[in-house]
């Protein structure tokens, strides 16, 4: 986990380092609100796993989240930004029949406990291919690193299946100022293969509350998994989201 950390804070140095004065503007965007999941099934393994759900089987409770993004905009249409977002969304209950997960069994009955993590660090790039007054659009490519945690812990029983990767996603953004200092934001990465998909996009209401700062409230989905031998995961998580974007 400390490797993961120093080498996506050394990629976040390197656009840091990059911010020369060809860069016209800095933006930190800042976003939080409450997180509630919708689908989120697994099996592990993928091939020999009990399949079960963690929030229609189990209760997720709803929960806070964060995040923090920092982008650099230079000669008009550029822009690079890195970003933090942390997930996690615990549940609890019990299942009407025995559990295989991870290698362990839970006998049918036992009051289980289950957390799911789900962090993401990614480094990206978008070129604004149209810029008007009243539309922005753009599209470019995101690096991702995920952090995903599956674990389960009950009557003195726990198994768990971390999984680091890298992954790539293709990164877009429509921005329309219909009314005065009003904006409709469209904002996301996503990607679909045969391994899996992922898809996080943000839909908000962007009010202009002065030249140094934008206010945003929207709603943010984050979807996605993989099916293969070691794991079948796929999850809907749902963000009511508010925020702030600080221009320097």
């Amino acid at each position: 986990m400390k490797k993961l950390f120093c080498f996506f804070f050394i990629l976040l140095g390197i656009v840091v380092a990059l911010s020369t004065e060809a860069f016209s503007q800095v933006d930190l965007d800042v976003e939080t609100g409450v997180v509630f999941s919708g689908y989120n099934d697994v099996r592990i393994p993928g091939d020999g796993g009990t399949l079960f759900s963690l929030s229609d089987e189990l209760e997720a409770d709803p929960g806070a989240f964060y995040r923090v993004r920092v982008l650099y905009n230079f000669n008009d249409r550029h822009h690079v930004g890195a970003l933090f977002a942390p997930l996690s969304v615990d549940s609890t209950g019990r299942l009407d029949r025995d559990l295989v997960f991870a290698g362990e069994t839970f006998p049918a009955g036992t009051p289980l406990e289950a957390a799911y993590k789900f962090n993401s660090y990614r480094l990206f790039y978008r070129y604004d291919f149209l810029r008007k007054t009243k539309i922005e659009i753009g599209a470019g490519f995101t690096a991702k690193i995920r952090d995903a945690r599956i674990a389960v812990e009950a009557g003195g029983l726990e198994s768990e299946k971390i999984n680091v990767g890298f992954v790539p996603l293709i990164h877009f953004r429509l921005l329309w100022r219909f009314y005065n200092r009003f904006a409709f934001l469209l904002d996301g990465d996503a990607l679909a293969a045969p391994q899996g998909r992922a898809e996080d996009v943000l839909a908000a209401l962007l009010f202009e509350a002065s030249d140094k700062i934008d206010l945003k409230a929207g709603y943010r989905i984050v979807e996605g998994g993989a099916d293969n031998d070691e794991v079948y995961t796929f999850a809907l998580i749902n963000y009511v989201s508010f925020g702030a974007i600080f221009h320097f």
